[in-house]
């Protein structure tokens, strides 16, 4: 093999894939068609679930100084009423805007830290899968090259080749109404709250940039294949909200729409999909980025311990058993919400969308519909279906980041966290769970004992706790026997990280 993982596209979704794997000790190439990083800022937000998941492994820091926090984001451009991520459990109860040009910059950063090699101006044009690996040959600056792996996960977007090669299907709904984006150098800022009230998206970025998203009743209905102007871009300005805003020189410009397919499959035999490739939708919610970066921490790990030879049975097939419902639940919310975009710029049927938006502000005004739909979309409470029928209900939940008191000192869950292990976790301040008893491997896993620890109503009784290494339960116990507890904690380390 040329290397054991092949990751085609150098996204957020690819790199953050290639880091994962990485830190695990695979031997990780990844290639990309472009010749240079994206310049344009694309997509903007991080959401708090993946803060969470850069806090895991130390990078939270480097991320939170290259952007700045927001309190809360839309659930749709037409409500005015925004969702509040401040009243929810996290350490991270905010949006981070961050440029995607500067996200794939650091995660590249990374990447490269851990030893992967990242290969641009390499395009994939053929895949081929054989019993041990798949070979997939790629043009570059040098002429073709073949590249043998174990495995290829295809990172490469919406019109994903490798998603095409692998014969994986891309059901779901045609462009229906489109928007414009621009990033602009020159803007007016005493116009945004007019521009805001009138339904466009405005956010301040770094670099002194503005970025104004505008949905212009006479224009929704362009294809997303006509580039966009700044005659035109002005021109809808003036028609939504009355100003334009004193916007000058465009530094991005682009028409996006509301496309929405979800891959049939995550897997076919050694290839597999994440992010863009494996689902589009409309970007509201700002939620793509989003869930393509838990697409690659969920498969991260399974991928890596099955290329390195201990994954349990059936490990890499929760990946789709796992996260495509998530890209369902994603791509028909994203339908709904877009509806709330659509309808009140449609003439037939702006009278009634407005009520229905005025109920639904309402609504969000309502603690506890906002923190459903806060938790919703900012992916806090992902649940993954548990993995036998008699497992504790705080199977397959995030683990939430406590604070800890250890023998070795003051912590919290995502601190043991950082190189991307199991941690066994002991709550009943006793003796530490020695994992090195157990059929799986401290080089998997690691038990800590926590002699004290923070509060949490999910907690309440739970004596030990398998935390997997994209910070989801795998399992939870509050049995206090030591003989239960030793049998339990054996099955449970056995199915999760393999026997030695």
């Amino acid at each position: 093999m040329d290397t054991g993982v092949l990751v085609v596209g150098a996204g957020p979704t690819g790199l953050l894939l290639a880091c994962e794997l990485a830190l695990a000790g695979v031997r990780t190439l990844v290639i990309d068609k472009r010749p240079k990083p994206h310049r344009e800022s694309r997509a903007l937000n991080l959401h708090p679930r993946s803060i969470e998941l850069m806090d895991m492994r130390g990078l939270a820091g480097r991320f939170l100084a290259a952007g700045r926090t927001v309190p809360g984001w839309q659930f749709a451009v037409s409500l005015k009423r925004p969702l509040d991520f401040t009243a929810l459990d996290t350490r991270h109860p905010y949006a981070l805007l961050l440029a995607q040009a500067r996200t794939e910059a650091l995660l590249a950063e990374r990447a490269r830290e851990l030893g992967v090699e990242i290969r641009r101006g390499h395009e994939a044009v053929a895949l081929r899968q054989y019993a041990g690996g798949v070979e997939t040959e790629a043009s570059g600056p040098g002429g073709p090259v073949v590249i043998r792996s174990a495995y290829v996960v295809g990172c490469d977007g919406g019109r994903s080749f490798v998603r095409q090669a692998a014969g994986i299907g891309f059901p779901g709904t045609r462009e229906t109404m489109t928007a414009v984006v621009g990033d602009f150098a020159v803007a007016d800022h005493a116009h945004n709250e007019r521009a805001r009230r009138n339904g466009v998206l405005v956010s301040r970025l770094e670099a002194g940039l503005t970025r104004y998203v505008v949905m212009d009743p006479r224009r929704i209905r362009v294809p997303s294949t006509e580039p966009v102007t700044p005659e035109e871009f002005r021109s809808s300005l003036v028609r939504v909200c009355g100003s334009d805003c004193g916007i000058g020189d465009p530094r991005w410009l682009s028409r996006f729409g509301n496309t929405t397919r979800l891959a049939a499959r995550y897997r076919s035999g050694r290839v597999l999909l994440a992010g863009d490739a494996a689902h589009i939708h409309f970007p509201v919610g700002a939620q793509g980025l989003n869930t393509g970066l838990q697409d690659a921490m969920n498969l991260g790990w399974k991928l890596a311990a099955t290329v390195r030879g201990w994954a349990p049975p059936g490990l890499l097939d929760t990946y789709h058993a796992e996260r495509h419902p998530v890209g369902h639940a994603v791509t028909t919310g994203t339908r709904a919400q877009t509806l709330l975009v659509e309808l009140p710029l449609t003439e037939q049927y702006a009278g009634p969308a407005r009520y229905l938006c005025e109920l639904l502000d309402t609504l969000l005004g309502m603690e506890d519909v906002n923190r459903h739909l806060a938790g919703r979309i900012s992916a806090l409470d992902t649940v993954y279906p548990p993995t036998a029928p008699d497992a504790d209900p705080l199977s397959g939940r995030r683990m939430p980041d406590i604070g800890l008191t250890t023998a070795a000192g003051p912590t919290r869950v995502h601190e043991l966290l950082r190189d991307g292990r199991f941690v066994l976790l002991g709550l009943g301040g006793g003796q530490p769970p020695h994992t090195a008893a157990t059929p799986a491997s401290s080089a998997r896993a690691r038990g800590v004992d926590a002699q004290g620890h923070g509060d949490h109503p999910d907690l309440t009784d739970v004596s030990e706790i398998l935390i997997r290494p994209d910070g989801h339960i795998a399992w939870a116990t509050r049995a206090t026997d030591p003989r239960d507890l030793h049998a339990d904690r054996a099955g449970a380390l056995t199915a999760w990280t393999g026997a030695c």
